[in-house]
């Protein structure tokens, strides 16, 4: 009987999740908002702008310097 309620508490929570996935994926596709001028700061939500993204990505490329193993 315990196994029973569990099985439906666990259907009950999928549903909810799925349904809450399927709304944010039809709530639309990427906003095509221009990027914001120099000096603004960026909102939650907004595009982050091609250079600071290529700029984080070229460090995230960069190799870490290793530190030097002393006895």
């Amino acid at each position: 009987m315990r196994g029973l309620f569990s099985f439906v508490g666990l259907l009950v929570v999928v549903l909810i999740v799925g349904g809450l996935a399927r709304k944010q994926f039809t709530a639309g596709g990427a906003p095509s908002v221009a990027a914001p001028a120099p000096g603004t700061p960026i909102q939650p939500g907004q595009p982050i702008p091609q250079q600071i993204k290529q700029t984080v990505e070229d460090t995230m490329q960069q190799a870490r310097p290793m530190p030097d193993d002393k006895p």
